[in-house]
């Protein structure tokens, strides 16, 4: 009789949102090969990489709970990080931690200590789980104590060759995205000066200007949102000058700033953008379209056509930027679409790493309009995806972050 899992569709996602595109094969189940740790170590054992997941219900909701352990053999002892998957809203959340932790196994007890201190252990006899406060803190769980589990399955993770290094950053950038997350959601402009910023998307059509909205919404919303229209054609989907406000999915206000979407310019004269309604978006002086001034411009353009741009869409981007620094205002560019993007950010996940793939273009644009490096940004938008990627969110976000402070800077300097 073939053994299966409990693991629904949901939850199977919501892990390879942690783990990426792996398979998992069920090696043990406790409600058939018996709720013995020792047995299970005595079947999973030389397996690899396997992930433990554990099942039980918490505030009327299903969760799952575990630890991964990382077979990684350039070290000695495997490496374990520790998950929990819950829903919320219909929609999956997934969050994960890594600890150094040390494992004792009996046939009583499953469970893992750092620094001396029990942090997490599976009781088979009266089917409990714990979770110490600061795991519990960590996977944003509001278990208090000792509570109770259903059942719990081991499987080992196929298709993934450096899984410790993939887990790693994954986990590194699920905490970076959720502080820069709760950065973003405490921004308020310098000086509250103003109640929010604006930032205006200008660009050659098809560069990436709705699909970042759509992105910055997705992240903060939590899953994958379309409201933008995007187009790949040669005309642009953008025929009106749209205000965006960001709301925060978690209790819907909207946030303090705004994304400014425009027309594509176009290389041909009297098609695309007017550039005599530059000025006017730039100060907020035509009313009922362009009623509050803009606070930072960001060029957004396609990385892998900027050596393709004709001398008319040069000469049009020159003409928008001497507006721009006229006017005074804060700049950016913005490089979408870029490949790479998983090797963009330091290994901190802190700072841009403008690597050899795209130093180039980096220096075209810098040449072109003279922007300084440090403000020449790059991201990779979502468009295909059904599902977030932390790395990408945090490309995102740090993008975005990096706007707001060029606004401030452009605040501060106000008379």
């Amino acid at each position: 009789m073939a053994v299966t899992t409990r693991l629904t569709w949901k939850e199977e996602k919501s892990l390879q949102q942690l783990l990426g595109n792996v398979s998992l094969r069920l090696l043990y189940k406790s409600r058939v090969h018996g709720d013995s740790p020792e047995n299970m170590l005595r079947k999973c054992a030389l397996q690899g990489s396997t992930i433990t997941v554990i099942y039980f219900h918490n505030s009327q909701q299903d969760c799952i709970l575990g630890y991964l352990t990382v077979i990684d053999y350039d070290f000695i002892k495997p490496k374990v990080f520790f998950y929990s998957s819950f829903e919320k809203d219909e929609t999956s959340k997934t969050k994960a931690a890594c600890l150094n932790t040390t494992q004792k196994i009996t046939d009583e007890e499953l469970a893992f200590y750092s620094s001396d201190n029990k942090i997490f252990s599976v009781i088979p006899k009266n089917s409990r789980l714990f979770i110490h406060d600061v795991l519990r803190e960590r996977l944003g769980l509001n278990l208090y104590g000792n509570f109770k589990y259903s059942e719990w399955e081991v499987f080992r993770l196929e298709g993934i060759k450096d899984v410790a290094g993939y887990v790693r950053k994954r986990t590194r950038a699920t905490e970076r995205r959720n502080e820069l997350l709760e950065d973003l959601r405490a921004y308020k402009p310098y000086a509250d000066l103003v109640s929010e910023i604006r930032i205006l998307l200008l660009g050659p059509v098809g560069s990436g200007k709705s699909s970042f909205f759509n992105s910055v919404k997705s992240v903060f919303q939590g899953h994958v949102t379309r409201q933008a229209a995007v187009g790949a054609d040669l005309t642009s989907i953008t025929e009106l000058y749209r205000v965006y406000p960001i709301k925060d999915g978690e209790d819907g206000k909207s946030l303090s700033f705004m994304l400014c979407d425009s027309m594509g310019l176009d290389e041909k004269k009297g098609a695309g953008l007017c550039l005599d309604d530059i000025p006017y978006i730039l100060k907020g002086c035509i009313p009922d379209r362009y009623q509050e001034r803009i606070h930072c411009v960001a060029y957004v353009l396609d990385i892998n056509s900027i050596s393709n741009l004709s001398s008319n869409m040069v000469a049009k981007l020159k003409q928008v930027h001497k507006e721009v620094l006229n006017c005074g205002i804060a700049h950016v560019a913005l490089l979408t679409k870029v490949n790479n993007y998983d090797e963009v950010l330091q290994d901190d996940l802190l700072n841009m790493n403008k690597s050899m793939t795209s130093k180039t273009q980096v220096m075209n644009i810098q040449r072109m309009l003279n922007i300084p490096i440090s403000n020449i940004l790059m991201v990779e938008n979502y468009a295909s995806e059904l599902t977030l990627n932390p790395l990408k969110d945090v490309l995102i976000l740090s993008v975005l972050k990096q706007m707001l402070r060029a606004a401030d800077d452009f605040l501060q300097d106000l008379p």
